[in-house]
Parts: structure tokens; sequence; C-alpha cells
């Protein structure tokens, strides 16, 4: 079973969207059995909240069912999961210096590393925008999921 990890700052707006996401395409790709998903933030801000209200109307819009509670990367998840994939390089950067050795840098990736559209950017955090920065991360996180999911897990 592969274990994948999304990470954002806070673990109530990109990267609880990216692992229901990720659930939802690997049950259509018929790779639900073979994968498990997770999500966290790098900060301490929102330890326990749900989703922001916004993420999950968004996503409701959309479809998606969400039901996950906000938790902070920890460096034991680095031995837990296979994937841990940072939705921009200020969150990559802030998982590195907890693995000053680099000894799981073949874990980590970027979201958009798996965007067609725009190869290696950062996923923009919505949390200071309206409705239509959300429909944007969920797009991006639509097509880049769906390519991981083809890429990695499939």
């Amino acid at each position: 079973m592969e274990k994948v990890l999304f990470v954002c700052l806070g673990n109530i707006c990109r990267s609880p969207l990216a692992e229901g996401l990720a659930i939802k395409l690997s049950k259509e790709l018929g790779v639900e059995k073979k994968v498990e998903f997770d999500s966290c933030g790098t900060s301490n801000y929102h330890i326990g909240e749900k989703p922001d209200k916004r993420t999950i109307e968004n996503a409701e819009e959309n479809g998606l069912k969400l039901n996950h509670k906000a938790r902070q990367f920890d460096k034991a998840d680095f031995r837990e999961f296979d994937y841990i994939i940072a939705m921009d390089q200020a969150n990559l950067s802030n998982i590195k210096k907890l693995d000053q050795e680099g000894q799981f840098d073949d874990k980590l990736y970027l979201m958009r590393e798996f965007d067609n559209e725009d190869k290696g950017a950062d996923v923009p955090d919505p949390y200071f925008g309206g409705p239509k920065g959300f429909q944007e991360v969920y797009d991006i996180l639509e097509r880049s999921v769906q390519k991981f999911l083809e890429e990695k897990i499939a």
C-alpha cells in the first residue's frame, strides 16, 4: 500500500482539497485499494479544525465531500509516507528544514510537478481571496492529482 501526504501551510485549504480529490480520483481510476491519503500543514495555526468554510463550499460545488481535521507535519511523516507532496516552494522548504541531511529527498515533490499547464509552479493559496481563487485551486489540483495518480500509482 502506497501512502501519500499532501502538505500546505495551515491544512485548511489546498492540502485537504488535494486529499479529497485524490480519494475521489483514485476510485475513478480503480486504484483506491493500492493507496492511502492524508494531508497536513507545516504550521500549527489550525490544528484540529475542519477545512476552511470556503474550501468545503467549493468542494461541495464540485461534487466532493471533505472529511478532515487539520494537523501539523511531523518528522515521523518522513518514514510513514511514500510521497510527500507540497503545494508550494515555501512549504517544501519548511519540510526540507526538518530533514537537513536530505535523507528523504526522494519522497518530496511539488504538486505542480504533475501539472502540464504550469509545471513546477506553486499552487496559489486561496485563503485571502474569493470563490474564483478557490475554483482555480480546485482546477489546478484536479489536473495535478490526476496526473500524479496516473504516473505514480496506477
